[in-house]
């Protein structure tokens, strides 16, 4: 088993997914505040990535267990988990310890800023990421099996994250953070939400109600395309009631990518590669 099998079953191409809120959340704060704490940023990201690992890695133990990824008969790099498992890369029993440690070790991190920030803020942000986390998956909620998964991964990896390394740094929670954070829950939910579209199958074989199974990948895909473009509108919407700078139109130079995104996405729904 090597370090290269590890970095492939914690699936480090997606921790973009916390990099992003966490250094926008913390950027903000510098901009409202006019200080940045490294310290504190750096204990944020970190505490924010092992939370990101055991989430990963949760998923890909409860997935083994349900047998979702081994009824997937068609894995692309971008879906279908890991794939550590049903490969016999790792044994299943130490992808769960690991993912365990990683909570432990984030929450301990946590647990820390919340210690040096006080009034608990960080901790129920925490503790609410944790249990998004790892129930997603886990029974007896096992979130991703229901119609909430994408709303759960939306909340999780913005507002959650956002709002945390801004407080981290700021001290106190304006509301404008929350709705600052949510143009990158929607682009976080829409990297699962298209995912799932290669996974139909073999979630539908398993009853996990993903959008994309309850809705059929043809109506899933319209859905996928409101919400791309809704994540334009709701940052013109905070840029004219003053939320966000104007300068933050800048956004709208990958306009090209989204629309890419649609094109293909339009063209190709049923083509799982």
């Amino acid at each position: 088993m090597s370090f290269k099998t590890w970095l492939k079953a914690i699936r480090v191409p997606f921790f973009t997914a916390t990099v992003i809120p966490v250094t926008l959340g913390s950027v903000i704060a510098w901009y409202d505040t006019n200080n940045f704490m490294w310290m504190r940023f750096w204990l944020a990201m970190f505490g924010a990535l092992l939370i990101h690992i055991g989430t990963n890695l949760s998923n890909d133990y409860f997935d083994h267990l349900s047998g979702c990824d081994e009824a997937n008969p068609n894995p692309t790099p971008f879906s279908g988990g890991s794939r550590v498992i049903p490969e016999g890369l790792i044994l299943p029993k130490k992808v769960l310890y690991a993912s365990l440690l990683s909570f432990i070790l984030g929450s301990s991190i946590g647990l820390y800023l919340n210690y040096l920030c006080g009034k608990n803020v960080i901790l129920i942000l925490g503790v609410v990421g944790v249990f998004l986390g790892f129930f997603y998956t886990a029974k007896p909620f096992r979130i991703g099996y229901g119609s909430l998964g994408e709303l759960a991964v939306g909340i999780g990896f913005g507002p959650l994250m956002v709002m945390g390394a801004y407080y981290v740094q700021a001290q106190n929670l304006p509301f404008k953070i929350f709705l600052i954070s949510i143009p990158v829950g929607i682009l976080i939910a829409l990297v699962l939400f298209i995912n799932e579209f290669p996974d139909y199958t073999a979630d539908k074989s398993v009853n996990k109600r993903t959008l994309v199974v309850i809705l059929g990948k043809k109506k899933a895909v319209i859905l996928y395309q409101i919400l791309l473009a809704l994540e334009y509108l709701f940052i013109i919407f905070l840029v004219i009631f003053k939320f966000i700078p104007f300068a933050s139109l800048i956004v709208f130079f990958s306009l090209p990518l989204a629309i890419k995104a649609f094109v293909v996405s339009k063209k190709n729904y049923d083509k799982i590669y």
